[in-house]
């Protein structure tokens, strides 16, 4: 019997040696503690050589027929009766370095972990079938193979509560599993699976820091990579030479959660890394995304424009999609019709047009912004303007009537009229078109549950500009650490903003091709309050850390 009946399945229905309908079939006919594979293979519907194939390539590894192959009697008295009874393993060669031995089951986590170590040796696994391990233990060992439990019964902790799982279920599937609600629970965005020389890394990223939680024996690598591409469904376990996509959809602890899957392969195998979307984010107003009454007050203004557009600029990792869905979900009534055009799609919103962009068959930002005028929207968000294509398309479609929203990659606001001019857009038409420009950045926010009184450095008030008068009457706070924050004194982030409304002198300046230092000199003039300043207003009122600040305002430094 195969440990992962349900995993196993998915495998040879992806791999089109079976069909969903036969699956669906099979299960109808399932007798007591009969596995749906196992009733394939009694059935005839497909051999246990194709489900060992299937095995092997999921695994990594090769298929051995061993029902001719001699084994020397050093080799097979290097594994005791018990253990190879146990682990229905069967050795076949030993070069001094590694050990090769067949198994039954090359999926089976409890037994690619567990045999290493009880051998003591380095192993290297090839697949086979259950019936050739028997025949090879019956006529090497003089046994049949054992029926007993490989392994303890285990407890796993689910959405639902504690779970009492048996060394029959699949360990590859609870694995995976595992680690995706515990990447949940500890807030985390993005899960990295990574290959190593000789090891298997897992890093989640909490809060924008990468924290490593687990190293794995580096052989259950093919087996975790092929678990994540059949769960999203779209990509092919069969291909390791080149980068994928997908996306996992599941509920963890009564929430819809996405997961936005990349596979690219590396010097030591496949790295995977999920970003984990978690759509609650979507429902968060301004004052949670970090926004003070006087910017609130701002974007609202903003928002309620019936054309024109608005870019909303920074690195990657920045937040500012978040920011725009924010918005987005923000102005989403019945009678406004709103379209995006992604790539990729992050979250899915009800109510909201969205198409994503396919570059391969000639669907682009531009291609599908062109498309999407024709669907007589109110407000557009464009993912990216990334070319002048793109950005003349949204221009025109902000001149005729549209609001539209977009992101830049740029430092800061004003440096944003520059970057569209870089890329071929006249300056009339960005004075025209844009109504405003807002940078941001994501700064940890302070554990509101242990956080405790602080003062600033020297240093910190040099750099940040500010002197003892203006800290007075301030509430100065910084990290303490308690259970709630995992002792790290940060939890959750919040953003800074530096908002940069064009009014009629701007779109003067603008037009008179105002480099950026003096064009953001003159913004400050008009009220744009930088990053840096709206940074220190959140550390003067407790919500983070000097330090935090500082990290990510170096470039705002002056």
């Amino acid at each position: 019997m195969y440990s992962n009946q349900d995993y196993l399945s998915e495998l040879l229905v992806e791999g089109g040696i079976v069909t969903p309908e036969e699956i669906e079939k099979a299960r109808d006919g399932l007798g007591p503690n009969q596995g749906v594979v196992d009733l394939l293979v009694v059935m005839g519907d497909v051999s246990e050589e194709q489900v060992a194939q299937t095995i092997a390539v999921s695994a990594g590894t090769d298929y051995v027929d061993i029902n001719h192959i001699p084994i020397m009697p050093n080799v097979l008295e290097a594994v005791e009766v018990s253990v190879a009874q146990r682990f229905r393993a069967v050795p076949l060669e030993d070069d001094g370095t590694y050990m090769t031995i067949a198994v039954a089951d090359a999926l089976d986590f409890e037994v690619l972990d567990s045999l290493p170590h009880v051998v003591g040796r380095e192993v290297n696994f090839v697949a086979a079938t259950p019936s050739a391990v028997a025949k090879s233990l019956r006529e090497n060992y003089g046994v049949e193979e054992s029926e007993e439990s490989r392994a303890p019964d285990f407890t796993v902790i689910t959405d639902e509560g504690v779970e009492e799982a048996t060394a029959n279920d699949a360990p590859i599937i609870k694995m995976v599993s595992n680690m995706l609600m515990e990447a949940f629970k500890m807030r985390a965005s993005d899960i990295h699976v990574e290959p190593l020389e000789t090891s298997l890394r897992v890093r989640y990223r909490v809060d924008g820091q990468l924290i490593e939680v687990d190293n794995h024996p580096k052989r259950l690598l093919p087996a975790i990579v092929a678990r994540v591409k059949v769960m999203s469904g779209t990509m092919s376990i069969a291909e390791k030479r080149m980068p994928q996509d997908g996306r996992i959809q599941m509920r963890i602890g009564g929430k819809e959660v996405d997961l936005r899957v990349s596979s690219v392969p590396s010097n030591h195998g496949e790295s995977i890394v999920m970003r984990i979307l978690d759509k609650s984010s979507l429902l968060l107003g301004l004052p949670e995304l970090g926004f003070f009454t006087d910017d609130e007050a701002i974007m609202v203004e903003l928002m309620g424009l019936p054309d024109g557009i608005i870019l909303v600029t920074g690195p990657t990792g920045s937040g500012k999609t978040t920011t725009l869905y924010a918005c987005l979900n923000y102005i989403n009534k019945p009678d406004r019709k709103i379209i995006t055009v992604e790539d990729p799609i992050e979250y899915q919103l009800a109510g909201i047009n969205q198409v994503m962009v396919k570059a391969d068959i000639g669907m682009t930002f531009a291609a599908a912004l062109r498309a999407m005028l024709r669907q007589a929207p109110n407000i557009i968000m464009v993912g990216e303007i990334r070319d002048v294509e793109t950005a003349n398309i949204a221009i025109q479609a902000s001149l005729t009537g549209h609001l539209v929203f977009s992101t830049l990659h740029t430092n800061d606001a004003p440096s944003a009229v520059a970057r569209l001019a870089d890329i071929g857009v006249q300056r009339f038409l960005i004075a025209s078109a844009v109504r405003a420009i807002m940078a941001q950045r994501l700064v940890r926010a302070l554990c509101k549950e242990c956080k405790g009184s602080a003062q600033l450095t020297d240093s910190e008030m040099r750099m940040l500009r500010v002197d003892r008068s203006q800290i007075v009457e301030s509430t100065i706070m910084g990290p303490v650490g308690c259970d709630n924050c995992r002792q790290g004194g940060f939890r959750g982030r919040q953003g800074i903003f530096e908002v940069f409304k064009v009014d009629d002198e701007v779109r003067h300046l603008i037009n008179e091709n105002l480099s950026t230092p003096l064009l953001r000199r003159r913004a400050r003039e008009l009220g744009m309050r930088t990053l840096r300043e709206d940074g220190i207003r959140k550390v003067l009122s407790g919500i983070t850390a000097a330090s935090e600040v500082i990290a990510v305002t170096m470039s705002d430094a002056d």
